[in-house]
């Protein structure tokens, strides 16, 4: 389906999430290294990620494209749009504060579960607004119950 897309000249636009914080909005790429706090955001989340595991997380490779390596898939997956700017978000706010991200996309399962457990394991509100509706994690659960 991709190489039919690319053949005919149809792309799809490249997904991204932003987080406003202090008056400001904070635009994220899938391994956006442009943010000024971007080696920051990486190592919160590589650090994070130890938790994310002893919380029982398991990546779901089916959200990484078909046509990248095994080994690349796990990297892929820690560095979607939607997983910097609540890293972002977390690192730059009170604790306690609810977080509100705003994808252009669908939030993939990954992240989707990702979230869920950032937002029990941290006992935080994150609020992602995605093309489709608004997910609202909450002591890890979401307001769609898993559907979307």
């Amino acid at each position: 389906m991709r190489i039919f897309m690319k053949n005919h000249g149809l792309l799809k636009p490249p997904g991204f999430s932003l987080v406003e914080l202090k008056g400001r909005v904070h635009i994220f790429l899938v391994g956006d290294r442009e943010h000024p706090q971007h080696e920051k955001i990486y190592a919160y989340l590589e650090e994070f990620s130890v938790k994310l595991q002893e919380a029982g997380y398991l990546p779901n490779m089916a959200s990484v494209l078909h046509d990248v390596d095994e080994e690349e898939k796990g990297m892929v997956l820690r560095v979607h749009s939607e997983k910097l700017a609540v890293a972002f978000g977390i690192m730059n706010s009170v604790p306690g504060t609810t977080i509100q991200v705003i994808k252009n996309l669908r939030i993939c399962g990954d992240c989707h579960t990702t979230i869920k457990l950032i937002s029990k394991i941290l006992g935080r509100e994150i609020v992602v607004r995605d093309s489709k509706r608004f997910h609202h994690f909450s002591n890890g659960a979401c307001s769609c119950r898993d559907y979307w």
